[in-house]
């Protein structure tokens, strides 16, 4: 396709320049430009790294890395060439790589980019970032290891369209490429922005097939459980939560109706831990760790620090990882109070 200037009775081609005649180089212009405009690329990406090198080979660098509403990170290679180089077989590399974070390190590397930019307060990155997140569970947000790649050139050769397309099709992988078309028009450059795989009209279908495909896949491989879980107490019902949320909700309700925690700690085991006296923030993480040698300081993002409970001059905290004995642990919760107390869970199973 083309841009015209339209007159009375006519339409004048505009002939597309490039960035190499404009002057416009790849890192410095336009990777800076597309740095502060990343919805013209992904409306629900919040950008959160530029030159991501935290590899073991320091000298590969992602462009830009984003993470989207969904809880996908999200891989921004760019090129100004008319071919593309080899986009897509870099951004494959840097996807493995990024596709093991967590949330926790993922503030570490916002705060870094606010703290190096103007796009931000670095003091309110966790805070962002959960914000972001909170379809997906805000700061208990686990990121998919489902990492999607967006491709940006002034052009793209047929290998690597080839290419996409046979991943996307075969192996369900979320890469798009965009195409950056610059024209000069009475002496003002204007930017052509225009995503070509896949096709925009085509994208809601493909995303449906996606989904399909994948809870297929789930099932027949046995895979992660997104159960969700409302908790009743007396004082009503908690709605869906997700399964730490909902041991989380229940073993509140019961320490405020004065069940021990030392009695729940016989039950869930090393998932609930406590330290001497009553400790919050910085003071609680310092006691968890001097407490309990055998955990690691990265890790004290799986435990529930903010929302400790109260004891008989301890403090109680709860771990953020469950599994398949979720339903366990909430029967044997519900097992400390008499039934018919006004106490329970429903499962909510698709």
């Amino acid at each position: 396709m083309a841009l015209y200037k339209v007159g009375e009775t006519s339409l004048t081609r505009v002939v597309a320049t490039t960035f190499a005649r404009e002057q416009i180089l790849e890192r410095q212009d336009l990777q800076r430009l597309l740095r502060a405009n990343v919805a013209v690329l992904d409306e629900d990406v919040l950008l959160v790294s530029e030159e991501f090198g935290s590899f073991t080979d320091a000298h590969r660098r992602i462009d830009l890395l984003g993470i989207d509403k969904a809880g996908h990170l999200v891989v921004f290679e760019l090129k100004r060439t008319t071919d593309g180089g080899h986009l897509e077989l870099q951004a494959l590399r840097y996807a493995a790589m990024v596709s093991t974070m967590t949330f926790d390190a993922l503030v570490g590397h916002y705060r870094f980019f606010l703290e190096n930019t103007d796009l931000g307060d670095p003091d309110q990155a966790r805070e962002t970032l959960a914000d972001h997140l909170a379809a997906v569970g805000g700061e208990d947000a686990v990121l998919s290891r489902e990492v999607r790649i967006v491709l940006v050139s002034a052009g793209f050769d047929r290998e690597i369209t080839t290419t996409v397309l046979w991943l996307n099709d075969v192996f369900g992988l979320d890469i798009r490429c965009v195409r950056l078309l610059p024209y000069r028009v009475d002496g003002q450059l204007i930017l052509d922005v225009q995503q070509i795989i896949p096709l925009p009209e085509a994208r809601d279908l493909i995303i449906k097939l996606r989904q399909r495909e994948s809870q297929a896949r789930v099932a027949r491989e046995g895979g992660a459980d997104w159960t969700a879980y409302a908790v009743t107490t007396p004082d009503g019902d908690s709605g869906p939560l997700r399964k730490r949320r909902a041991v989380l909700y229940l073993a509140t309700a019961l320490a405020a109706a004065g069940v021990d925690p030392a009695r729940m700690q016989q039950l869930l085991g090393r998932r609930l831990i406590s330290v001497p006296g009553h400790l919050t923030g910085d003071a609680l993480s310092k006691g968890v760790c001097e407490a309990n040698p055998t955990l690691n300081p990265s890790e004290l993002g799986r435990w529930f620090l903010d929302q400790p409970l109260p004891g008989d001059g301890c403090t109680w905290v709860l771990s953020k990882m469950w599994g398949m004995d979720t339903e366990d642990a909430l029967d044997g919760l519900l097992s400390l109070v008499p039934p018919g107390g006004g106490y329970g869970y429903q499962a909510l199973r698709d």
